[in-house]
């Protein structure tokens, strides 16, 4: 990791941990607010026009908003068994880092103890726990179609930038005897995912050849077996060895795609998580999240003319 002492220089002795530690939130939150307005008080009409022309964030996205919700509506429909929610796109300083164990400085923070939402299944996970405190016995599965914004440098690949929209599932609840719970809800995951693409590929988009993995920590391996056979012959899965720490649950599953140029690109990707348990200090509280990169659809996947089908055999 860069060093970030240069941050520091000129400040006086104690002055930032003052600020980082020591200082009630409150009024941090307040003296950052005055610095803010007087930063903003001081800049230019053309200050402004020159951030829009250099600054990623502040671009808008390069896909005409009609068709995210051309494909937003097919993707939707595909989740028709989940409760559709719209996010704030706020949410509290600290949720990816602390739950997912991601780097803050990969995330766009805020004010008043707030950052921009990086990722929906970070703050899909506090609602679910909420949820559950609130009753035990009622499963959530919540859905959400939504923009982010990530801070970490961009690949230069077509549908990459600095914000993105992306479509999230998300299933929660207590486990049942022999892992009942978890099993039945990666299988409705990866279901509703196929489906998805299937309902893409019927409207304009060319998703036929497509891959799914599915990978587990060696203490996983029978579970995943389990939800291979839950799958039964809706799809294929190949199987692997899971090694990725974000994935602490110890199952994930990724859905690769052949794009119009012939590469595989993986589209979606999914797992088990122990956000909520944590949330909740509950041991039995199984989480199960999902996502789509809505943004690559219409950049990789748009059939450009009606007769592709017949002459490609992608």
């Amino acid at each position: 990791m860069r060093s970030r002492d240069w941050v520091r220089a000129g400040l006086r002795e104690g002055a930032y941990e003052a600020l980082a530690r020591d200082l009630p939130a409150s009024r941090l939150w307040s003296l950052l607010l005055d610095i803010i307005e007087a930063r903003a008080a001081a800049r230019t009409p053309g200050a402004l026009m020159e951030q829009r022309e250099r600054d990623r964030f502040v671009q808008p996205a390069a896909t005409d908003q009609r068709t995210f919700h051309e494909i937003d509506r097919y993707l939707l429909a595909a989740a028709s068994g989940f409760e559709a929610i719209e996010l704030s796109p706020i949410a509290p300083l600290g949720v990816c880092s602390l739950l997912a164990r991601t780097s803050q400085n990969r995330v766009l923070s805020a004010l008043r103890g707030t950052e921009i939402v990086s990722d929906p299944t970070n703050v899909m996970a506090l609602e679910c726990a909420r949820r559950l405190r609130r009753d035990w016995n009622v499963p959530v599965r919540l859905c959400t179609s939504h923009r982010c914004v990530r801070a970490q440098e961009v690949p230069d690949r077509p549908g990459h930038a600095a914000h993105f929209r992306i479509f999230c599932l998300a299933t929660a609840g207590l486990e049942r005897r022999d892992h009942g719970f978890l099993i039945d809800s990666m299988a409705e995951h990866i279901a509703v995912m196929l489906d998805a693409l299937d309902r893409l590929d019927a409207h304009g988009f060319r998703i036929r050849k497509r891959r799914l993995m599915l990978l587990t920590t060696e203490r996983r391996r029978e579970v995943g077996d389990r939800i291979v056979q839950a799958l039964g012959s809706r799809e294929e899965a190949a199987r692997g060895v899971l090694d990725h720490a974000y994935y602490d649950g110890g199952l994930r599953y990724q859905i690769a795609v052949r794009a119009r140029g012939g590469e595989e690109v993986p589209l979606i990707d999914g797992g088990t998580f122990e956000w909520v348990a944590k949330l909740t200090s509950n041991r039995r509280a199984v989480f199960v999240a999902s996502g789509l990169g809505t943004q690559l659809v219409p950049v990789l996947f748009r059939r450009a003319m009606k007769h592709e089908d017949t002459n490609s055999d992608c």
